[in-house]
Parts: structure tokens; C-alpha cells; sequence
């Protein structure tokens, strides 16, 4: 069956805001830990990654500070500056002045020099966001999805980064694409809320890379969300945590020495279907008691239409705003299940804080913390610089985000088994 490109009559698009993070914002929080450059001999491609990632977070540097922070020689880093400058990624800044000696040349990542698209797929949406080199948020639009197929989903991405690809004079550094998990498991892929129908087997990086002609990255929600935190908000003054995301499922992202936690196969962190509630309420995956089935967007439906009333996020907030009896008592009996599950994710995983986003309302979030009764953990130690569990920073479009943040991550972002100077092979 041949199936028509939508166009933008038939999916119509609601705008998100663009906006270019104050300095503050972008500016990195924390030094972190640098990368490790390698010498002659080593690899070249590390290396940009190591000058871009170091230029990413730090601001304007010259040669000799990038080369001592990187660990690399000053030749080297020339070399690859003026690479990077050929390829538009960086600007001149100019000379910064000294107490003594000539200035030293500055050099900064160049924003307009490449951007990414991400797209968030979910049930009855499409979220399209474009970043450029330097965190920026360019431009943001959301379509509602009718059709949920995947060549239709497919052929509507298409046509969006046809659209706008020709808006911005940049390279399309890459496409990310994220969307609920997890991925091909049986019995638990294509059940519940998050179901997207007829996309088993559909290998969509190959499809819509061979389609737009550049690398396309595919994850989960929760560990796009994860990068989205950790390149935007609360994660940029922190290393290591778990981010739970609201979709109309739940999922977890792991963020481990600034990378994320995928497993082997991807699905590290889908704790949707793990049972808080033994014999509890019946879950579509088979099992009783899942942590879905009390704590995410769907369940809070699922009370409020019992409730008698259709809550989308403008009635959400103004149930909330009400004090609704029917809304609190969801975030009454959700908490201690997601206590529970923060407890345990404290144990396994030893974060330095857990971080809460998605979909949900932010002051439902804000409540649904405060009711939290954390059991005792790994967490409960002396002198914690951080709450045990708080609010992202980055709101509903966290996915997308994140999304559109991971082929700059793939691309600019050194990986940490390459940090050590190891013999060449």
C-alpha cells in the first residue's frame, strides 16, 4: 500500500518557542572531567572530539590552554584548529589581552557552523527540534499524529527535515530519532500506553539515512531525556544520576561519568514493567503490579476519567491549581510506589541525585517530590551536595532534546574508554 507524504495541511504544527539560552545557561557549570587527547600516532578523530568537547565546555581558549588541558601537544592542536576552522566549527575570537607577551588567539565553537534535527516520537505526536553546535535551541514545532504507521510517521520526518534543512544555512550534522521502549522484547514491546503499531523490525536509522544522505542516531525516550538533562539542564553540574522520564509510560535514563547507560541492546533502564505492587492492578504486558500502572501519565488519566473528567495538560493544571480530591489522592497513592522505585534505583546505581521529568505537569512534579518518602539507601550519607531526588530543568521537550543532542554527542563528544593514552595497535 502506497502511502502519501503528509503535508503540512493534513499534520498540523503547533510552534515551540526558539530561544538561545542565557550565557549562564550555556556556559558550562562545572570544569568536569577533561577528556585525554592523544599524541602522534594516536587518533586523530579523538582528538577533535577532545578540542571540541573541551571548547564546548569551557569557552574561548587559546592553543597552549587547550593543548595542556587536552594533554596534547601544541602542534597537534594547531593542526586540528585549523581543521576545524576549514570546516567552519570554530571562530576566531580575536586575541585576548595579557599582562605581558602577545596576546593569545581565542577560539570558540562557532554556533552556526553545524545543527542537528531530533525528533521525539510518542503516541499521537511528533516534536521536531533543531540545535545548533552551541546548544541552541534554532527553531521547535509539534504535529499531531492521527496516524501512528510507520511509513507515514517516516515520510512526515522526511518532510520536515526537507523543510528544514532549507531554513538554516548550517550542515545537518545528523538526525536523532527517540521514541518509547522497549525494543523488540517479547512480551513487553508493543503492549501498553506507549504502543506505536507496525513498527517491529523496521530498522529506521538505515531508512531515514539512506532518505536525508547524514547519520541518524535511535534511543529510547528516557536515555535521549537523560542526554538532554545532562547537556542542558540539572546535568550540567552533575556526572552521574538517573533521570526519570514521563511519557505516557515511565522509563529511567542513566547518565554514568557523562555518558549515558544504554546495555547491550539498548533498553538499560525500562523500569516501566518492573512490579512495585505484587497481585496489584493488571498490567497489558501480563504481569501484575507495574510500576506503569500506578506512576506515569497514563495511570493519572486512566484516575481522572474515572473522575469524570478529560484531563489534558490545561485541565491537569487547573485540577491541580483546584486542589482536585480526585488528582491528589492519584499523587497520594503514586508516591510511595515511586519511593520505592528511587530507592531501589539508589541502590543499583549510586547516583548523585535523581531527576524527575517528561511529559507530566512541572507543579504535579513539584508535588509528587514532596510526597516522596524515600526508603533508606546507598543515599542517605553524610554531607550530600545534592537533594537525593529533584525537577529537570529541560520540561516537556526533554526527548526531543535530547534527540536532536545525540549525534552532536556522537559526534563531538569523546568516549571515555578512549581517554587513556593507550598503545596505538
Amino acid at each position: 500500500m502506497t502511502h502519501t507524504p503528509p503535508s503540512t495541511a493534513t499534520a498540523p504544527r503547533e510552534p515551540i518557542t526558539a530561544q538561545r539560552p542565557d550565557p549562564d545557561a550555556t556556559a558550562p557549570a562545572r570544569a568536569g572531567r577533561t577528556a585525554k587527547g592523544k599524541n602522534p600516532g594516536r587518533s586523530r578523530d579523538h582528538n577533535r572530539r577532545v578540542v571540541l568537547e573541551l571548547l564546548r565546555r569551557s569557552g574561548p581558549l587559546g592553543r597552549k590552554a587547550i593543548a595542556d588541558l587536552a594533554h596534547i601537544s601544541t602542534q597537534a592542536v594547531t593542526n586540528i584548529i585549523d581543521e576545524l576552522m576549514a570546516d567552519d566549527l570554530l571562530l576566531d575570537m580575536g586575541r585576548k589581552q595579557t599582562m605581558r607577551g602577545l596576546p593569545p588567539i581565542q577560539y570558540a565553537i562557532n554556533p552556526d557552523g553545524a545543527i542537528t534535527i531530533g525528533f521525539e516520537i510518542a503516541v499521537g505526536s511528533l516534536t521536531a527540534v533543531v540545535l545548533d553546535l552551541g546548544g541552541n535551541m534554532r527553531a521547535g514545532e509539534r504535529l499531531a499524529l492521527p496516524d501512528m504507521t510507520a511509513t507515514v510517521v517516516m515520510d512526515l520526518i522526511g518532510t520536515v527535515v526537507t523543510r528544514l534543512r532549507g531554513a538554516f544555512r548550517a550542515q545537518l550534522m545528523g538526525i536523532g530519532v527517540v521514541m518509547p521502549g522497549p525494543f523488540e522484547i517479547e512480551g513487553l514491546s508493543g503492549v501498553g500506553p506507549t504502543t506505536l503499531p507496525d513498527w517491529s523490525g523496521i530498522d529506521i536509522a538505515a531508512l531515514l539515512s539512506r532518505r536525508c544522505g547524514v547519520p541518524v542516531t535511535v534511543d529510547n525516550d528516557a536515555n535521549a531525556a537523560a542526554v538532554g538533562e545532562l547537556l542542558f539542564g540539572q546535568g550540567r553540574s552533575v556526572s552521574q544520576f538517573c533521570m526519570l522520564y514521563f511519557g505516557a509510560g515511565v522509563g529511567m535514563g542513566a547518565i554514568v561519568a557523562d555518558q549515558p547507560l544504554q546495555g547491550a541492546f539498548g533498553n538499560a533502564g525500562e523500569i516501566g514493567h518492573i512490579v512495585v505492587a505484587p497481585g496489584g492492578l493488571p498490567c497489558q504486558c501480563g504481569q501484575l503490579g507495574c510500576l506503569e500502572r500506578y506512576v506515569s501519565l497514563h495511570a493519572l488519566s486512566e484516575a481522572m476519567t474515572r473522575d469524570g473528567v478529560t484531563p489534558d495538560v490545561a485541565a491537569l493544571l487547573r485540577l491541580h491549581a483546584d486542589r482536585n480530591p480526585a488528582l491528589l489522592a492519584w499523587l497520594d497513592q503514586a508516591a510511595p510506589h515511586l519511593s520505592w522505585m528511587i530507592g531501589l534505583l539508589e541502590n543499583i546505581f549510586d547516583p548523585q541525585t535523581v531527576i524527575l521529568g517528561g511529559k507530566m505537569p512541572q507543579p504535579l512534579l513539584d508535588d509528587l517530590i514532596a510526597r516522596l518518602a524515600i526508603p533508606t539507601s546507598v543515599a542517605n550519607r553524610k554531607g550530600r551536595a545534592l537533594p537525593r531526588v529533584q525537577r529537570g530543568q529541560t520540561g516537556e521537550d526533554s526527548a526531543a532534546l535530547g534527540a536532536a543532542a545525540l549525534p552532536f554527542f556522537n559526534a563531538i563528544t569523546p568516549q571515555l574508554h578512549q581517554t587513556e593514552d593507550q598503545p596505538s595497535p
